[in-house]
């Protein structure tokens, strides 16, 4: 019997990259990616492109949005404002500092007694400049679009709220919202639900579940900044390596 059809927004990153996976057990996928413009652009698409090909998704769209690089506001799409540098040094109780650089986050020379920076310490004070304004509900409204046209019963978004940036659109109350407005915006007859299975996962978590599932990431790509080896300092890079430190498990891409 074939499966019903579920859409996942794959950016070409390790979170919706573990999201195709946990959806392949149930649905067909129909993947979908969207340029916005971002810096690493071409180097995402192709992350894409070689994962589609390792679930051999017969449906995959690839939407342009450069309009959100018009807009700006963001480091990621405007290349005058820079991708900031996740947080180094945290202080600790007592006085002391624990060291995130990429080195230590890759779990090289570390001893026992070191301390280990609490997932809450990457995150920054307020949103950072990486935040892309209101994206994923451009993104969300394709795939709803999408969704609509080839009778698909879900939609998957890697979005992670615990242990991520702060973005605003990454809570789980606004996907509870946009849960809503499709279905006020659809035709009657249309069941279309957006699932986020990572919402409430850790980094290490991701990491493990996509061990798990056989998911292939090392062909996903997270830099902010870079297209060839991986910067290693962006908090996406940041949040990525401590999660396969903490996983206890080597991250299988290239950085400088």
């Amino acid at each position: 019997m074939n499966k019903d059809l579920a859409i996942v927004l794959v950016s070409g990153g390790m979170d919706s990259c573990v999201t195709a996976a946990i959806a392949r057990e149930q649905y067909e996928l129909a993947l979908l990616h969207v340029n916005y413009g971002q810096l690493t652009e071409d180097r995402e698409l192709r992350a894409f492109h070689e994962i589609a090909d390792h679930y051999e998704a017969a449906h995959r769209l690839v939407v342009s949005i450069e309009h959100l690089k018009v807009i700006g506001g963001s480091s990621l799409t405007d290349q005058a404002i820079p991708v900031p540098e996740a947080p180094h040094l945290h202080p600790l109780p007592g006085g002391e500092r624990s060291s995130t650089s990429p080195s230590t986050l890759r779990g090289e020379g570390r001893g026992e007694g070191e301390l280990r920076t609490p997932n809450s310490e990457l995150r920054t004070a307020s949103v950072p400049s990486t935040y892309v304004p209101f994206r994923n509900a451009h993104l969300l409204s394709i795939a709803v679009s999408w969704a609509e046209v080839i009778i698909a019963r879900k939609i998957f978004i890697g979005a992670v709220e615990e242990d991520s940036s702060g973005y605003p659109d990454c809570r789980e109350s606004f996907y509870q919202a946009f849960n809503r407005a499709v279905e006020e915006g659809t035709k009657p007859e249309t069941r279309i639900e957006i699932v986020t299975p990572l919402i409430h996962l850790k980094k290490s978590e991701i990491v493990r579940k996509g061990i798990d599932l056989k998911a292939p990431l090392q062909l996903t790509w997270s830099c902010y900044r870079n297209s060839d080896k991986a910067c290693g300092t962006c908090e996406s890079c940041a949040l990525r390596l401590k999660g396969f430190r903490e996983a206890g498990v080597k991250d299988p891409i290239p950085y400088i």
